[in-house]
């Protein structure tokens, strides 16, 4: 039986196929064509969410199953909506999707914010045929990741997703600098690329096998023993490969320069795609493949990590301080958010692993509104530096309106869900910092780094990050100078559709988190345990 979430990533997938045959000067078939396949993802999705029920269980251990080897495991660690097909052989790759309380999260997610891509794209005004092929592909590859239980699947559609990006930027991009952003970020991610994909390689020889659960399994049967393990330093190696090639993706200090100049130079939706969701398959990818599989790794790099994300969260941040172009701001934002993701999973405590998550699915949504509205903008002034155009929530009630409420997002005011995940994530990282001496948790020794890094991380949000937010309000919505903005006309009409889902969902999250901490609390707890010892978990 096919699962639905083959149809959630065939859909954008058989469109783009569509796409393909049909004569160029079809543009508005293009347009809705690309947006009734995404929101017929979308609403897979939202189906799929609401039906998930995670299992009832405190720890990961086997549950009762009938039926094949893969089956025991669905339900030993929680995967539901499986479909399994072989697909090469020789190498024991299989075509295998099935999503667990942090799959279908993400899911979600990327499945809102390729909605709204594709309903903010009306500015590509030339070669419409291949740009919505390509933003389709885009979409259809990183929900595929997301969902992938073959982590060589997993990889191959992440990159599916990822090198439109780089043609879409050097072919429909703004600004003088184009080819260059183009250039820089072909060379920044396809490292982080050949890095993560060295770390896979190794982890197939080690384990004979990319399907996750087998892994995962086996490292189970025989934690604890010397039968059927690699050695630390192997495990080191390996995760020191996926934590870097994983990072660039990402953007983790200091390899994250390609990140704002990349989102400048970027058409709107495809800074919406890649910001919003692409972005996030390295976190994914580090917190479901990485932390379970290698967990002596983990605790040699998670202090290193720890630091690492002080990076984001103080440097990028001060960086946007001194950003006067919009875009240049939520680049260097977008990054410095990061780093709160980054500490959640160095925490290696459920709810760090929690917030991480939490954060990654709100700053998902924060960045495709962010984006989008500068992308309109942009399209009718012309111009993003913000001493040129201000006054504007007089002239555009709405678009200022929406605006200033993504802006008060990403400096986390509660009742978004941005303010949730952060304050999860200090939450977690401050758990390590409390931790006992005698304890035999991997990070006790570490407890002063992380209550210094939790403390100037808390400043960092509450300060930094309220300054770069509150004065870009000050100077795009509330100048004296409107004029420049009277070309800018406001969002009106269907337009406002996507703005409006991305808001509420925002606030529909912030208000209920438990929304989406029921359904990720039970993975989370399970990778915490498959990370550290059963008797440190929290």
């Amino acid at each position: 039986m096919m699962s639905p979430l083959t149809y959630i990533m065939g859909l954008p997938l058989a469109m783009a196929l569509i796409l393909a045959v049909v004569p160029s000067e079809k543009r508005q078939f293009f347009r809705w064509g690309a947006r009734m396949a995404t929101l017929g993802s979308l609403l897979l999705a939202i189906y799929v969410f609401s039906a998930f029920d995670p299992p009832i269980t405190d720890q990961p251990g086997p549950l009762p199953a009938q039926g094949t080897e893969e089956s025991a495991l669905e339900n030993e660690y929680g995967y539901k909506f499986t479909q399994r097909v072989e697909w090469i052989p020789s190498l024991n790759i299989h075509y295998y999707v099935g999503v667990d309380g942090i799959g279908i999260v993400m899911v979600l997610m990327a499945a809102l914010v390729a909605f709204a891509a594709t309903c903010c794209a009306q500015e590509i005004r030339t070669r419409e045929k291949e740009f919505y092929i390509l933003l389709l592909l885009m979409t259809g590859g990183i929900l595929g990741a997301f969902m992938s239980l073959d982590i060589f699947l997993m990889y191959f559609l992440h990159e599916l997703a990822l090198v439109p990006t780089f043609i879409m930027i050097g072919v429909w991009g703004r600004g003088q600098d184009k080819d260059f952003a183009a250039y820089k970020i072909t060379l920044y991610l396809s490292l982080g690329a050949l890095l993560t994909l060295a770390g896979v390689i190794m982890l197939y020889l080690q384990f004979g096998s990319f399907s996750l659960l087998s892994m995962m399994d086996h490292g189970t049967q025989f934690a604890g023993t010397e039968a059927g393990t690699f050695s630390v330093t192997e495990q080191n190696v390996i995760f020191a490969l996926l934590m870097f090639g994983l990072g660039i993706l990402v953007g983790l200090w200091p390899f994250h320069t390609w990140a704002p100049l990349g989102y400048s130079a970027a058409p709107t939706a495809t800074a919406m795609m890649h910001a919003g969701v692409i972005k996030k398959f390295g976190l994914f990818m580090l917190i479901r493949v990485a932390l379970p599989l290698l967990p002596e790794g983990a605790a040699e790099w998670m202090p290193v990590l720890a630091w690492l994300c002080l990076g984001n969260l103080l440097y990028c941040g001060l960086v946007a301080m001194r950003q006067k172009d919009l875009n240049q701001l939520l680049g260097n934002s977008s990054v410095a958010h990061m780093g709160f993701v980054f500490l959640g999973i160095a925490s290696l405590t459920t709810i760090g692993l929690n917030g991480a998550v939490m954060v990654m699915v709100a700053h998902g949504l924060l960045a495709a509104l962010a984006f989008g509205l500068s992308g309109h903008l942009y399209t009718h002034a012309r111009t993003l530096e913000m001493d040129k155009v201000t006054g504007l929530l007089r002239t555009m009630p709405f678009w200022g309106t929406a605006l200033m409420m993504a802006l008060f997002a990403g400096c986390g005011l509660p009742g978004f869900a941005n303010f949730v995940g952060e304050l999860t994530v200090f939450f977690g990282a401050w758990e390590v910092s409390a931790l006992e001496s005698s304890t035999d948790h991997p990070l006790a020794g570490h407890q002063l780094q992380f209550r210094v890094i939790t403390i100037l991380g808390v400043w960092g949000a509450l300060v930094i990050g309220a300054v770069y937010m509150l004065r870009a309000i000050r100077q795009l919505l509330h100048g004296k100078r409107p004029e420049l903005a009277a070309a800018a006309p406001d969002i009106t009409g269907w337009r406002r559709v996507p703005f409006a889902v991305l808001l509420g969902v925002l606030l529909a999250f912030g208000f209920f988190p438990g929304l989406i901490t029921e359904k990720i609390t039970q993975a989370t707890r399970a990778i915490a345990t498959l990370a550290l010892p059963a008797d440190t978990t929290k």
